[in-house]
C-alpha cells in the first residue's frame, strides 16, 4: 500500500516528550508568578532606620516582572532543547526493539523464515511481541517445509503412474503381437490409482481451505456407515470389526467427516494381523467435546514410528505390496479434515500390538444436554 511521507514514530515521540516538558515548565513557572503576586505588594515604601523617615515608595511588581520575564524564558528555551536531545534519545532506546522487530520481519518476507529475533531483556510488551513473531516464523517456516515435501513427493507419486502409462504405451506400439488386453488392463489399473491420488489431492485441500457447509453430523451412524462398507474388505482380510457407541453429535461436514471415519477403519484393516485381527469402533461424548476412536491389532508401533504416520505419502513397506495400499494420504487426510474441524487427532500404540487412533472433536450444541458416555 502506497502512503504519503510523514513523520517518524520517533520524531513524534520526541516532539511529544519536549512538548510534555515544554508545558509542565510552563505551569511550574506561572505558578511561581502566582505565588509571587500574591505574597509580594505591588509597592514597598523605603524607610530609614536611623531617623524612620520615608524616602518614598517604590513600585515592586513591574520590577519583579523585569528581572523573571527573561530568565523565565531563558529557562523555557533550556527546556526546550532539553526536551527534543533528550526525548530524541529517549525515544531511540524505547523503539530499538521495535526496529529490530521491523528488520526481522523484511527478512521473513524475504523468504528468510529462519531467521529469529530473540529479544533479550525481561517480559513486557515488546518481548512478548518479538515472542510471538519467533513462533508465527516457526510455525511458517514448518508449513513451508511440509507444503514443500508435500508437493515433491505429490509429483513423485503422479510421476510413478505417468511413466508407467507411457511404458506400456510405448511396449504395445512396437510390439504389435504383445497382449493387448493385457496392457489395458494394466493401463486400467495405473489410471485408477492415478484418479485416486488426484482425488485425494483436491479432498486435503477442500479440507484446508475449509469450504464445506456446517451441519450437525452423528459420529456414531458414521462409524456404522464406514464398518458397513467396508465389510467386505474386512471379511477378505480375515479381520472382524466392532462398532459401538453413544449418539454423538458434532457440527461440520457430514461428506469430510464420513471421509474421515472411512478412511480410519479402512487404515485399520488394511494394517492389521495377517489373519484374525480386530478393528473396534467407538464413539462417545467428552467433556468438551465428542470423541472418535479407532483401534486396530497388529504388530507393535513405536510412538517415534508412530509420530510419523500422518505425514503425506507416509507408508511402509507392508503398505507398499498389499492390494488396497491406498495413496499414502489416509492419515494426512484424517489429520486435515480433524484440524478443519477444530479438533484433534492423536495416534497412540497398543501395549498389545497395533494403533488406536482418537479424534476428538467440538459438540454440537444438542450434544451438550447429552450425559458423558464410557
Amino acid at each position: 500500500m502506497d502512503r504519503a511521507p510523514g513523520l517518524s514514530v520517533r520524531a513524534r515521540l520526541t516532539l511529544s516528550y519536549a512538548g510534555f516538558l515544554m508545558l509542565a515548565g510552563v505551569l511550574l513557572l506561572a505558578a511561581v508568578w502566582l505565588f509571587l503576586l500574591r505574597y509580594v505588594p505591588d509597592r514597598a515604601m523605603l524607610i530609614n532606620a536611623e531617623d524612620n523617615t520615608t524616602h518614598g515608595v517604590f513600585p515592586i511588581r513591574s520590577g519583579l516582572l523585569r528581572v523573571f520575564a527573561p530568565r523565565a524564558a531563558a529557562v523555557l528555551a533550556f527546556l526546550l532543547v532539553f526536551g527534543l536531545v533528550g526525548g530524541w534519545v529517549l525515544a531511540g532506546r524505547m523503539l530499538a526493539p521495535l526496529t529490530r522487530i521491523t528488520g526481522a520481519t523484511r527478512l521473513a518476507s524475504a523468504g528468510a523464515l529462519s531467521h529469529r529475533i530473540r529479544l533479550p531483556g525481561r517480559k513486557d510488551e515488546f518481548r512478548e511481541l518479538a515472542d510471538a513473531f519467533d513462533s508465527m516464523l516457526a510455525r511458517l517456516e514448518e508449513h513451508v517445509a511440509e507444503q514443500r515435501r508435500f508437493a515433491a513427493n505429490a509429483s513423485h507419486e503422479l510421476r510413478t503412474p505417468l511413466a508407467i502409462s507411457k511404458a506400456l504405451i510405448d511396449v504395445a506400439r512396437t510390439d504389435p503381437d504383445h497382449d493387448h488386453a493385457e496392457v489395458v488392463e494394466r493401463l486400467h489399473a495405473v489410471n485408477t490409482r492415478a484418479i485416486d491420488l488426484t482425488e485425494a489431492l483436491l479432498l486435503l485441500g477442500r479440507a484446508e481451505r475449509r469450504t464445506f457447509t456446517r451441519e450437525d453430523v452423528d459420529l456414531s451412524l458414521l462409524a456404522e456407515e464406514a464398518a458397513e462398507t467396508l465389510l467386505p474388505l474386512a471379511e477378505k482380510r480375515g479381520v472382524t470389526l466392532e462398532t459401538r457407541g453413544d449418539i454423538t453429535l458434532t457440527t461440520g461436514s457430514h461428506a469430510l467427516l464420513l471421509q474421515l471415519t472411512t478412511n480410519l477403519v479402512q487404515n485399520a484393516i488394511v494394517h492389521n494381523l495377517p489373519g484374525g485381527g480386530t478393528v473396534w469402533v467407538r464413539t462417545g461424548v467428552r467433556p468438551g467435546g465428542v470423541v472418535l476412536t479407532v483401534e486396530n491389532s497388529g504388530e507393535r508401533i513405536s510412538p517415534e514410528l508412530a509420530s510419523t504416520f500422518t505425514e503425506p505419502f507416509r507408508r511402509g513397506t507392508e503398505r507398499v505390496h498389499t492390494d488396497h495400499g491406498g495413496v499414502g494420504l489416509g492419515l494426512a487426510i484424517v489429520r486435515t479434515i480433524a484440524h478443519a474441524h477444530d479438533g484433534t487427532l492423536a495416534l497412540t500404540p497398543r501395549p498389545d500390538g497395533g494403533l488406536r487412533v482418537t479424534v476428538k472433536l467440538p459438540g454440537a450444541p444438542e450434544a451438550r444436554n447429552l450425559r458423558p458416555g464410557a
